[in-house]
Parts: C-alpha cells; structure tokens; sequence
C-alpha cells in the first residue's frame, strides 16, 4: 500500500481570509471550519481528496527565522495547474507578486508569498 497525504497543517493570521483567496485562485473550496486548541479557529480548504489545515490560535507570534534555514520550517506549498498563465494572471489581480519563473523539463513554475509570508509554488506540466 502507497500511503497519500491527506492535508497539512500550518499557522496563518486570519483562516478565513487565506481560505477565502485560496478558493478565488485556486478553486477549492472550505470542507470544514471552527473553534480550535488554544481559542484557536481552523479552517479545512481544498479538494473532496486533500486539504489544508489553516490554523490561527487567534494571536500568532511572528516568524523570526528562515524557514529555509530553521528545522521543521515550511519552506513552501506546491499547487499544480492546467494553465499556468492564467493563474498567474488571478494572482496578480489577487495583489500577490509572482517571481522566481521556470521552465524545467517536464514543466513551468512561478512562486508568490502571501499576506503572511508563505511561499506558494505554482507548477504546470507540459
């Protein structure tokens, strides 16, 4: 048996407000949303397969190091398209900064941080 990843869970400011844009861009929708540990509040976003957890425990410290560079930190979250450009495009309109463009065999990809910081990475395979 191949095990698949089911979600991952990560740390954000407002759960709503990075549901809400992930939806917009990406098309997923909110399978879940509530109270969470610490008076906390989760928002579950994605596909009926595989979602993200986004967590906020109502007042989250500030990240202080690289993630790059700290041990069990989040680098950042891949998302695959059918359309690269046209993403790209709902990024922009989003107000996020699309940077860091490739072509590589076998695809393209851009990467875009968000509002709190994390980096997206948007692939298509050609």
């Amino acid at each position: 048996m191949t095990a698949r990843l089911e979600h991952a869970n990560f740390t954000v400011a407002d759960p709503d407000a990075t549901a809400a844009w992930m939806c917009a861009l990406f098309g997923w929708h909110v399978r879940w949303s509530g109270a969470a540990m610490q008076t906390g509040r989760t928002v579950h976003v994605g596909t009926d397969t595989a979602y993200l957890a986004l967590f906020s425990p109502g007042d989250p410290a500030k990240p202080t190091d690289d993630n790059y560079q700290t041990i069990g930190g989040l680098n950042h979250i891949a998302v695959v398209v059918d359309d690269i450009a046209a993403l790209e495009d709902k990024v922009t309109a989003a107000g996020f900064t699309p940077i860091n463009h490739a072509d590589y065999e076998p695809g393209r990809r851009f990467y875009f941080h968000d509002g709190d910081g994390i980096e997206y990475e948007v692939v298509q395979y050609d």
